[in-house]
């Protein structure tokens, strides 16, 4: 079930909202960004995501095709969101587990993990070692 969350960048100065399914996949590539980064993404689509404060403390990252979005706070560098424009979906929002405020510990690790091939483009198959994702 769909329940509206706050997220946020470790500074506090970017504040998103976001209408999440905690009881659905999440999503850990081992591509180069999210491995570097540890991005763990729960998505929303555009209806469903705004940035609530913050906005001008963006800044954002784009590498590759540039189809998706990595937005990161100017201040402490915390990458609260991303954004992806071609997609199974098409376009949506990844917001950041790890920034999502009022979670505790133990519901984060009840949430289900879908591993992606991202550095080999395999985004339909989980890479052959996933622990360290």
């Amino acid at each position: 079930m769909k329940k509206t969350y706050r997220a946020s960048c470790h500074c506090g100065s970017v504040v998103v909202e976001a209408a999440l399914d905690l009881s659905e996949p999440s999503f850990r590539c081992n591509c180069s960004i999210c491995r570097r980064t540890r991005f763990w993404p729960s998505v929303a689509t555009p209806d469903e995501f705004r940035i609530v404060s913050g906005e001008n403390e963006l800044t954002k990252y784009e590498f590759g095709s540039k189809k998706n979005h990595h937005f990161f706070c100017k201040q402490c560098g915390v990458r609260v969101f991303g954004k992806g424009n071609e997609t199974p979906i098409g376009v949506m929002y990844g917001v950041n587990l790890g920034c999502v405020e009022g979670v505790s510990e133990e519901d984060l690790a009840k949430i289900p993990i879908v591993y992606v091939d991202g550095i080999h483009d395999r985004w339909s198959e989980a890479p052959a070692v996933t622990k360290h994702l």
